[in-house]
């Protein structure tokens, strides 16, 4: 009896360090599995059977053998080895034994999706304003900055010449000419406007009756 007793008490530590043991490396497990998901690895497909190792510096710490066709997460990858977890089970295995199939894709936040549509707008915005500049660089050197600001800014009087409208309003939709003698009168037809051009020169101008 005291032989019992004293047995129980030997191996009821043995049994709690077991335990204790095997709930530490569930934790470990635990916390390998999350880094792995954190990351989003990638995923590879063994083209040979390959031997999963513990250590890749210890060609003699096998765990187990992965078939040929099996596919792993690849945590990490080196010249020789990939760093793969296989049946939740974490080891190394021969480069050459597998082919990577994607690499893992990071998960886009709305504002960073949104940035490429921001990026366009700004574009469009920064050659908008070029061409302006351009348009108003043409007009002062071909007119002056005075003529070229209010042509710039869509101004028409009477008096100038038919180029100059063209430069401000732009060219008419449609353009009906009258020739008699040494005359030349021309309607221009806008979109909400008409305009008089006689001899090269705008003489008067009026609303498009609809």
């Amino acid at each position: 009896m005291k032989k019992l007793l004293i047995f129980l008490f030997l191996i009821i530590p043995v049994c709690a360090l077991e335990a204790q043991a095997g709930r530490t490396e569930v934790l470990q497990d635990l916390e390998k599995n999350q880094a792995a998901n954190q990351q989003g690895t990638a995923t590879a497909t063994l083209k040979a059977s390959s031997r999963l190792f513990g250590d890749k510096n210890d060609l003699t710490s096998v765990i187990l053998i992965i078939p040929s066709g099996s596919t792993v997460s690849v945590l990490g990858s080196e010249d020789t080895f990939l760093h793969v977890v296989f049946d939740e089970i974490e080891g190394y295995i021969l480069a050459r034994h597998a082919v990577i199939e994607r690499a893992p894709v990071a998960a886009r936040s709305p504002a960073q999706q949104a940035e490429p549509v921001q990026q366009q707008q700004q574009q469009q915005q920064q050659q908008h304003q070029q061409q302006q500049n351009n348009r108003f660089s043409y007009l002062e050197n071909k007119y002056g900055t005075g003529t070229a600001v209010r042509l710039y800014e869509g101004k028409i009087w009477k008096g100038m010449s038919a180029e100059m409208v063209k430069d401000s309003w732009g060219n008419p939709k449609k353009m009906n000419r009258l020739i008699s003698g040494n005359n030349i009168r021309e309607e221009w037809v806008y979109n909400n406007s008409w305009l008089f051009i006689q001899n090269d020169r705008l003489v008067e101008w009026g609303p498009v009756r609809k």
